[in-house]
């Protein structure tokens, strides 16, 4: 099977590459920078340079492909238009081209469990109920969802929750919080959480691809296991007890009440425009972190494609902790 992958550098997109890879399929990756893609070389991987404003790069790398994993995104941005931009008219120039490919291929959008909207305590979402976004990010990730889903080719949809692992940057900032011994929460620390590791996601993604089941339905990928936000720090700390990474002593996790939760993000905003950057940490993004619980039911998935994620977040935790502390990130 001929597979294009956007996103293909990042910490998703570079795991599903490999797994895609070592399943024997042919793999073209749409690459902003060649530079930064030597990974990708050394794996086999076709590389076309482009993005996805780029439309004739966009039909080279979509002409032969029998399966398109759309995994790139904006997660950060100075306002909702550039979310749009990059969430929704990015598929939209994506699945244009992809509908002039040679053959039909298959379309399988990576999106978030932002563009679900947050669940209930012990009601985890698994794909069918309204969309509830809370956030600009979580809306634009919505909008592309909705074109895809207008589209004229076999889709699925794929809604992650919190990914980590090898590679991510992402989660190694909560990694290098708790090993200071004390952990800021927002909230009282009873959030609930489902998260899944990266290679597990890409194994999922595969299997996504594999399965006519799957075509026109929307998921969660993740591991069944829901822990809270206070909790997962301890499972962090355990980590880098564990691997030796740090001979961490006890965690101190201290509550956030919601203004002051959310005055620290506005100036992390702040501070963020005033460089000229962006920042996921966001007024905006208060309204995701004060929710009672961000969890999905991976059960849909097993029974149309057989997936179930191989690591709970204790042994995902102690593989990514071991790997930060040999990459020298911690």
């Amino acid at each position: 099977m001929k597979a294009l992958v956007t996103g293909a550098t990042g910490f998703v997109g570079s795991h599903l590459v490999e797994a895609l890879v070592e399943a024997g399929m042919t793999v073209t990756a749409l690459v902003r920078s060649p530079l930064k893609a030597a990974r990708l070389q050394q794996l086999g991987v076709r590389r076309v340079a482009g993005d996805l404003d780029d439309h004739a790069a966009l039909a080279e790398a979509t002409r032969e492909a029998e399966v398109v994993f759309h995994v790139a995104g904006l997660v950060s941005a100075r306002n909702e238009a550039e979310f749009l931009h990059g969430n929704r008219d990015g598929v939209r120039h994506l699945l244009q081209a992809a509908r002039q490919a040679s053959g039909r291929p298959r379309f399988v959008l990576v999106s978030s469990m932002a563009a679900g909207g947050p669940a209930s305590r012990g009601r985890p979402l698994t794909g069918p109920e309204p969309p509830q976004p809370v956030t600009a990010y979580g809306r634009s990730k919505l909008a592309g969802e909705d074109v895809v889903r207008a589209a004229a080719l076999p889709w699925t949809i794929v809604r992650p929750p919190m990914v980590y692992g090898p590679g991510d940057t992402e989660v190694l900032k909560l990694f290098r919080v708790v090993r200071t011994g004390f952990a800021p929460l927002f909230g009282d620390g009873t959030q609930e959480l489902t998260a899944v590791f990266g290679p597990d996601l890409a194994a999922g993604l595969l299997s996504v691809a594999r399965s006519e089941a799957t075509i026109g339905r929307t998921y969660y990928a993740c591991h069944p296991e829901i822990v809270t936000s206070r909790a997962l720090v301890h499972l962090v700390a355990d980590a880098l007890r564990s691997t030796g990474v740090s001979r961490l002593g006890r965690v101190r996790t201290v509550g956030l009440p919601g203004w002051l939760g959310r005055s620290l993000l506005a100036m992390t905003e702040s501070a963020a425009r005033l460089s000229g950057g962006t920042t996921i940490l966001t007024r905006d993004k208060a309204n995701e972190f004060f929710q009672p619980a961000w969890t999905g039911d991976p059960e849909p998935l097993f029974l149309d494609a057989g997936w179930r994620a191989a690591h709970d977040l204790r042994a995902g935790l102690a593989i990514t902790a071991r790997w930060y502390g040999d990459q020298g990130w911690l």
